[in-house]
């Protein structure tokens, strides 16, 4: 069954209509929402901002076969509403470890870590530090396993676009990281 039909039932008062998009969505809309932030803990809270929002304006809807975009855009705007308005300098709970307190880890917030976790981390530094474009594309394909097609579908760009934006996001990977390990 299509999103359209889905959006259909889901304004008929069918709740695990919604329900099935959201789970059908819930992945990209949170790996949206960590390219366009850069902070996990962050894009978990946003991409539920979005699904909730987008359940409480789903009779706003023009067209339900276009759920998809119209999610998206509402994502983007959730996620530029946060990075206007949110302190990102906070340091959520969730992310302390039990035997850590905030004031560790704003301690040795800075510090170089030095534990076997250090390529992941250098890694996933370096692709929030990708161009928008690139970060988006890099973490809908391998975070959500999106195909180049679905790809191009959502952003509204050709597969040949998708394709050179994962060319270029890979090259400047490499880059970065050949002269971080030098």
């Amino acid at each position: 069954m299509g999103d359209g039909e889905l959006v259909r039932q889901a304004r008929a008062g069918q709740t695990e209509a919604f329900a099935e998009l959201a789970r059908r969505w819930a992945a990209r809309i949170t790996a949206l929402c960590h390219a366009k932030v850069g902070r996990a803990d962050a894009a978990d809270d946003l991409a539920q901002d979005v699904l909730l929002r987008a359940y409480r304006g789903l009779a706003n809807l023009a067209d339900p076969d276009k759920f998809g975009g119209w999610l998206w855009g509402i994502a983007q705007r959730t996620c530029l509403d946060w990075l206007k308005h949110k302190d990102r300098g906070q340091v959520p709970f969730s992310v302390l470890s039990p035997e850590q307190t905030p004031n560790d880890f704003l301690a040795h917030a800075e510090e170089p870590a030095l534990d076997q976790n250090d390529e992941v981390r250098l890694l996933l530094a370096e692709v929030d530090a990708l161009p928008d474009d690139c970060r988006q594309v890099v973490l809908l394909y391998y975070y959500e396993d999106v195909t180049y097609r679905d790809l191009a579908a959502l952003l509204g760009v050709s597969v040949a676009t998708i394709n050179a934006r994962l060319t270029r996001a890979r090259a400047l990977l490499r880059q970065r990281l050949s002269a971080c390990r030098r």
